[in-house]
């Protein structure tokens, strides 16, 4: 397994540099990271006794790596998972917040394996999702990367302004499906055809 610095460093490469979309409920990102996240850990980079969109673009690459590890990785506890999820809940947490971990509760609940759904990695989330990858260790990754990538079509499908990230302007994969896709097989991604299926729908 990768190190948790090369996931987070990953997952830096993936999200990019500044960006300032209006159709991004998250708003304005740098490298991933959120307005709301630097007001909330309170990194005023530039001094000036306000944090805003200017020290949101003095962020650095490596500060952001750090963020990511200490406030989206060990904070919630994704490191107290089985190792083998570790890489895809760790970027959909960086992508979707706490949601990353409902999905994954919802999952081993479905597979027989109970705990909560509330987005909080505790004891018996942990019992329960390490329960479950002894019972399929070949397949919960993949299956977890297939309910992720459900979650994002249901996301487009629910929120016109958003099937950008689902869909290509020439109907092809989106950025949200090609992420999800990272951490499936292979064998477990959509064909071109039955995205394009999938997304009919949206017109």
């Amino acid at each position: 397994m990768q190190s948790v610095q090369e996931i987070a460093s990953s997952i830096v490469a993936r999200e990019g540099g500044f960006v300032n979309d209006p159709d991004d409920p998250g708003g304005a990102t740098n490298f991933g990271v959120t307005l709301q996240t630097m007001r909330r850990l309170g990194l005023d980079l530039d001094g000036d006794g306000d944090i805003g969109v200017d020290d949101l673009r003095e962020l650095t690459r490596g500060q952001a790596v750090d963020i990511f590890v200490r406030h989206y990785y060990a904070q919630p506890g994704i490191d107290r998972l089985p190792e083998p999820l570790q890489p895809s809940v760790f970027d959909m947490y960086v992508n979707a917040g706490a949601n990353a971990v409902r999905l994954l509760q919802r999952l081993v609940t479905r597979m027989g394996f109970t705990c909560a759904d509330d987005g909080i990695i505790g004891p018996d989330t942990i019992a329960a999702v390490s329960a479950a990858n002894a019972s399929a260790p070949d397949h919960i990754v993949d299956a977890y990367g297939i309910e992720r990538r459900n979650y994002y079509y249901r996301l487009a499908d629910r929120r016109p302004a958003s099937r950008k990230y689902a869909r290509r302007r020439d109907g092809g994969k989106g950025g949200w499906i090609r992420r999800a896709e990272e951490f499936i097989d292979p064998r477990f991604h959509l064909t071109d055809a039955e995205h394009r299926q999938r997304v009919a729908k949206w017109g």
